[in-house]
């Protein structure tokens, strides 16, 4: 949000330079994002000169061209080439000297020394629209012929020099969303230094009606969604162009002017921070206005010219007849102000919070009327919003006041009442404050003390303050008004002993952490909230397990997440796009579901857990002139889980090792513990990748954090002798269905060799024609040992017949020789 710094202090009167003003904002909870120097007219017309043309002849090589000579002051006339169609001899006009940058829109240029069809050209003789003073490019800009030669343009125009306060307002700080509320609670602080120091509100004490011949009935119907609303009518205005001054007020924060009008609307809601809306009159069918919901599905057209699909649980301004605009959010596109506007209805009100949060959510729109109404706005700044709007809409479009103020307010918002202990201010700030400058802290902050006993004070505080409800709220805004710098360090830090859990998740989280880092892998941390339609398809986590939001920020951001693939998969997409295609990431976070009727305890319905998830794409490494490019692949990301395994204790021989089932990939293997599948790792199926853009191979890993940690917790370190009998090797090659897979061989060797077989690896597999339809060809190679004495060739050629034949009765292998 920005504040003009000329704009704020008609509301309180400092000599502060900008700079001290933005450092006290920032120390009491407005922090300043950034400030900057701004002028009325982009470029603070810096270079532009005011000269007179001397001498005007038609240019000697071009038709449309002037050739001229024109005073600007100095010693010598400048020559310039200039092509508008009514500069003349005798004119006094706005030069731009060589060097001068003008500005149009976000383009600028630079005035440079010339020759335009071989005459010299040492300036430019400027139209108003190329100075930013007007729209109109016809011809050159004509000044009054008294004008002084030399005089400055910007002093000529005024032009207004001003610092633009940006502050990076945050969702409970409503109260601060305006010039007077800044300075409010500038003034709060200013007071504990200077009693004097006072905020002044602009006053409505001229505000009278001047008839009563443009009655309009209003009725609320909803009065939970619209707990207050206030109109008035005015008639006989000239809607037009804004004066200068007001202008300028909406360019320094950065609003373009639109007429007198709606400007005038803009200005006190960036003044007082009451949205305001006004409607033409005429368009107000049977002068009524009724504020109530349409039937679900009706079509309405917004200001942006777009048709919207209504809920019936959006709130609308209507008049006898149909909707006029979506109350607290965005206006129709019917009944707006337009230049044939002649009387209006103008509208202030105090809208539910959570009404309108949910239909600018339900609508995607977000307006400075909806970012106000959904935290919270003054409900006692309506009339008198409303009554500064009418009067200064008198004074730039004329007109009369043509009705008494309406205000429809069945069940006032009470203020907020608060007990507040000395005692407990003096523990939570962790410093004794003396009582007085306790209570001029509130008496500033505008919460009335209405009753003291010896450690309480019953507080009333105004409900323009939604964030402060509870005596913890209103301990913090003392401290932040007398100031957080201002509170001592401690002597000592107290602490309590306490000891961590085993396994010890936070330790053991990091040791991976910096093991994958240690190997060229970069940590990223995605945001759990992300869209629900990554799951529409999906049968390992379905759509219908998604834990959704009930006030979801987007449709973007409307569930959470149920794996860390996706989150992944953005992040690959958003380094690709910027040439970084050689990716290793891991995340650690957690993922979340919802199992429909898994309990009768709704909350027993929802879970969490946390999974380590490891991103492999592009190259292995950068090339270079010895080491040739090469692919990561799936026995990379497979000798990564081995690592973190290792690390932990495990090894995959500790699980169930079979082909994935899960539909986020291509082809893949999971690992179980019993049943339950705590590793999947594999190649993205290319439909998903399809949907990033991402034309490269992705090998990813999801772990289940707390089954492993379990089972870590549970493996012992056990070690034995290296055996001084040597492991004999024997090697087989299977020619097996190719539905078999290598950890069902394994399994076959392991149950029929528990004693003697060491290890079993798989070193080539081969695929052909020849083998016949449907076969594949398995070199596999077992390590035998015995530790206590050294094998026999009679004994091994035993074990190797065993494996031989129950291979080919379980799983029906068929021995190559």
């Amino acid at each position: 949000m920005n504040i003009s710094y000329n704009w704020l202090k008609n509301y309180i009167d400092i000599d502060l330079a900008p700079e001290k003003v933005s450092e006290i904002l920032t120390d009491i909870g407005l922090e300043v994002g950034g400030i900057e120097e701004t002028q009325s007219v982009k470029g603070g017309l810096e270079g532009l000169i005011i000269g007179e043309v001397l001498t005007c002849e038609k240019h000697p090589g071009a038709d449309k061209l002037s050739k001229t000579t024109v005073n600007i002051g100095q010693a010598e006339p400048l020559p310039i080439v200039c092509g508008a169609p009514n500069v003349a001899a005798g004119q006094k006009v706005v030069v731009a000297t060589v060097g001068t940058v003008l500005y149009s829109g976000d383009d600028n240029f630079t005035i440079k020394k010339s020759k335009i069809r071989g005459e010299v050209s040492l300036g430019m003789i400027c139209a108003e629209d190329e100075i930013g003073m007007g729209a109109s490019h016809d011809g050159i800009l004509v000044l009054p012929a008294g004008v002084a030669v030399g005089t400055l343009a910007k002093d000529y125009f005024e032009v207004e020099t001003d610092t633009c306060i940006e502050i990076d307002l945050t969702p409970n700080r409503v109260d601060g969303a305006s010039h007077f509320g800044v300075a409010r609670d500038l003034a709060a602080f200013l007071k504990q230094q200077n009693p004097d120091v006072q905020v002044k509100i602009p006053s409505v004490d001229a505000f009278t009606p001047d008839n009563t011949n443009y009655p309009v009935d209003v009725r609320v119907e909803n009065t939970e969604a619209c707990p207050r609303y206030c109109g008035v009518t005015i008639s006989d205005i000239t809607v037009k162009e804004s004066p200068k001054w007001l202008q300028t007020k909406l360019k320094s924060i950065g609003l373009s002017p639109v007429n007198n009008v709606v400007d005038v609307t803009n200005y006190v809601l960036h003044e007082l921070g009451q949205p305001l809306h006004a409607f033409d009159g005429a368009k107000i069918k049977g002068d009524k206005v009724i504020v109530k919901t349409l039937a679900d599905g009706t079509l309405f057209t917004t200001l942006d010219e777009t048709e919207r699909e209504l809920s019936e649980q959006d709130l609308m301004i209507c008049n006898a007849e149909e909707g006029m605009c979506i109350a607290g959010v965005f206006g129709g596109i019917e009944s707006g102000v337009s230049n044939a506007t002649s009387k209006i209805f103008l509208e202030s009100a105090y809208f539910h919070p959570v009404w309108v949060r949910k239909t600018a959510k339900r609508h995607t729109l977000s307006t400075d009327a909806s970012f106000r109404f959904e935290r919270g706005i003054d409900p006692n700044m309506t009339v008198h919003a409303l009554k500064r709007a009418a009067l200064l809409i008198k004074e730039v479009a004329g007109g009369t006041i043509s009705s008494e103020v309406i205000d429809i307010y069945p069940q006032p918002i009470e203020n907020f009442k608060v007990a507040l202990k000395y005692s407990n201010v003096h523990r939570l700030i962790g410093k004794e404050l003396p009582k007085e400058t306790i209570k001029n802290i509130l008496t500033g902050l505008e919460m009335e003390i209405k009753s003291e006993t010896d450690d309480v004070l019953e507080l009333s505080i105004p409900p323009y303050r939604v964030d402060v409800t509870r005596e913890a709220d209103v301990i913090e805004d003392i401290l932040r008004i007398y100031g957080y710098n201002n509170i001592e360090m401690p002597d000592s830090v107290n602490s309590t002993i306490s000891y961590s859990p085993k396994p010890d998740n936070h330790k053991l989280t990091n040791l991976i952490a910096t093991q994958l880092t240690s190997t060229g892998f970069s940590e990223i941390m995605c945001n759990s909230l992300t869209k629900a339609s990554y799951y529409e398809a999906l049968k390992t986590y379905p759509a219908d397990q998604l834990v959704e939001l009930a006030n979801p920020l987007s449709n973007d951001l409307g569930v959470m997440r149920q794996t860390l693939l996706f989150g992944g998969l953005e992040s690959i997409q958003h380094n690709r796009n910027r040439r970084n295609a050689d990716l290793k990431l891991f995340e650690t976070g957690n993922c979340y579901y919802y199992t429909p009727g898994a309990s009768k305890n709704v909350v027993e319905s929802y879970n969490e857990d946390q999974h380590l998830g490891i991103f492999m794409t592009g190259n292995k490494a950068a090339a270079n002139w010895n080491t040739p490019e090469q692919s990561v692949s799936f026995f990379d990301l497979k000798n990564q889980i081995e690592n973190v395994l290792a690390q932990l204790g495990l090894s995959f021989n500790d699980f169930d090792e079979e082909e994935t089932t899960s539909d986020l990939f291509a082809e893949g293997l999971s690992l179980k513990i019993g049943d339950k599948t705590v590793i999947n790792y594999g190649l993205v199926d290319a439909k998903l990748l399809k949907a990033f853009d991402i034309d490269q191979p992705v090998c990813f890993a999801e772990i289940k954090w707390e089954p492993i940690l379990q089972k870590s917790s549970k493996k012992t370190i056990s070690y034995s002798e290296i055996s001084k009998f040597p492991e004999v090797k024997r090697d087989l090659a299977l020619l097996l269905n190719t539905e078999v897979t290598f950890s069902q061989v394994k399994a076959v060797a392991q149950k029929t060799e528990k004693k003697l077989l060491k290890s079993v690896s798989l070193f080539d597999v081969f695929e052909d024609k020849k083998l016949g339809a449907g076969k594949k060809s398995y070199a596999v190679s077992f390590i035998l040992q015995d530790e206590t004495k050294t094998l026999n060739d009679k004994q091994i050629d035993k074990i190797m017949k065993k494996f031989m034949m129950n291979f080919e009765r379980e799983l029906g292998a068929q021995i190559r020789k």
